[in-house]
């Protein structure tokens, strides 16, 4: 299941503990995901991978708390997902990433961080200069600041969607499928600042992936298999 790890630490962040989930409307013996054990630790990068149907968007709606384990539990810093405020979690606790990026095109690089540190009442003085920041964190120039998404790459657009997801220093980044749209340099570019807030930053990053570049570079890859029905 781990096909490497380059650091021993008991720093646990997330444990999933035989988790298991049925849609509502299936047969009793008709699960999406059956009896996953994960456990993640701060200060390492992970990939998840898997093939089409093999579970992997129900494991990262799980984990972000946006569905609940039929079976099982997850754990979040020694809490339970069950007992925690999910609001609260998914806008303090995590940060999370999309392949698609999910940024509003119609505003600046750095309206978008705003955005959401506004979304999560932060008290910050100066909130521009904090996304310039955080910008310059994920290798982008004061210059992207003011340019609408639309004028971005593609590379660039994901940047900012780091930053984003770093606007509230959450404990753990969740990126789902965050290079799949991009080249292998960018790729490889975006995977660096992934290792960067993991390694230098001590942030638990999961990334689910296709990418055998992307596996290839992280601490620790976990496989999902598809359910037999």
């Amino acid at each position: 299941m781990a096909v490497k790890n380059k650091k021993e630490n008991n720093n646990v962040i997330l444990s999933i503990k035989n988790a298991s989930y049925r849609y509502s409307d299936a047969d009793k013996d008709e699960y999406a995901l059956k009896n996953i054990s994960f456990d993640f630790e701060c200060g390492k990068i992970y990939a998840i991978r898997g093939k089409s149907g093999s579970g992997k968007t129900t494991l990262l709606s799980l984990i972000s708390g946006l569905e609940k384990c039929t079976e099982g539990e997850i754990t979040f810093d020694g809490k339970s997902l069950k007992n925690m405020n999910l609001d609260k979690y998914r806008n303090s606790d995590i940060g999370i990433v999309f392949q698609s990026y999910n940024l509003l095109p119609f505003m600046t690089a750095s309206e978008n961080i705003i955005l959401s540190m506004d979304a999560n009442g932060l008290k910050i003085k100066n909130k521009k200069a904090k996304a310039i920041e955080l910008m310059a964190k994920v290798g982008l120039k004061e210059v992207y600041a003011n340019r609408k998404v639309l004028r971005l790459s593609g590379g660039e657009q994901q940047r900012v969607a780091i930053a984003r997801s770093l606007s509230y220093n959450p404990k753990m980044i969740i990126a789902d499928e965050p290079t799949g749209n991009l080249d292998k340099q960018t790729e490889s570019e975006i995977l660096e600042i992934f290792k960067t807030l993991a390694h230098d930053e001590n942030k638990c990053v999961i990334i689910v992936t296709h990418s055998p570049n992307v596996c290839e570079k992280v601490d620790t890859v976990y496989d999902l298999k598809s359910v037999k029905k």
